[in-house]
């Protein structure tokens, strides 16, 4: 993987820790809904990453983006699925979320180790 994933995971990694380690429950209840939230249900959890994904885009989030790419990616979300994710994102949040896209797309990349051509 590439230095975009590299140190984003560090960065989280290391920034959850401490946020955790200040031991607050609310803080931890969120962190315990969130995941639990994207587990399988009545959804995959496939499918759960997937609109993760397009909300955050809409909401336009960076980290969010970045996060939930990675999922998808370990959801087996295909190149062409990530497309009709980003297309509803966009349709739905409108061209402000272009400059998210392409950060998108480019994370996806490294994600791949390889270009989307």
């Amino acid at each position: 993987m590439g230095n975009l994933v590299e140190e984003f995971n560090a960065y989280r990694a290391k920034m959850n820790e401490k946020i955790l380690g200040s031991d607050n429950k609310v803080i931890k209840r969120i962190y315990g809904l969130d995941t639990l939230t994207y587990m399988e249900g009545a959804l995959s959890s496939k499918i759960k990453e997937m609109l993760g994904l397009a909300t955050s885009m809409v909401l336009r989030c960076d980290d969010c983006v970045k996060y939930h790419l990675e999922k998808c990616y370990e959801q087996g979300v295909t190149t062409e699925e990530l497309f009709e994710v980003l297309s509803v994102a966009n349709v739905v949040g409108g061209t402000i979320c272009i400059p998210h896209t392409r950060r998108a797309v480019e994370y996806w990349e490294e994600l791949n180790n390889s270009p989307i051509s």
